[in-house]
């Protein structure tokens, strides 16, 4: 399976940025209006013209990817688990502050 590109200022394979990158910061999020996997909304703002556009919560595109193995998930997948079933990363339970960057 080829590796989906984590745009940004990343520091690693993973998706690990220079705003985040703790163990568990491995969430990249999927920006509605350009289609491309950020590892962080502060990632976007520097290097896209546009606003992080924002997907529905209940939106079941897979707009949220593992760092570590790839796997995607939608939201509501995401929001209900604290690591990965595919891998078993843990995710940073801090991430559900930006919540509203994400979705609406």
């Amino acid at each position: 399976m080829e590796k989906t590109t984590i745009w940004g200022n990343v520091l690693d394979t993973a998706g690990r940025c220079v705003h985040w990158h703790s163990d568990r910061d491995v969430i990249a999020n999927r920006c509605a209006t350009c289609g491309k996997f950020y590892a962080c909304y502060e990632c976007h703002q520097t290097y896209e013209s546009h606003p992080f556009g924002r997907y529905a919560a209940q939106t079941q595109q897979k707009i949220v990817l593992c760092g570590v193995c790839g796997v995607r998930m939608t939201y509501a997948h995401y929001e209900a688990i604290d690591q990965c079933e595919s891998c078993g990363v843990l995710f940073n339970p801090g991430c559900s502050l930006h919540k509203h960057l994400y979705v609406q």
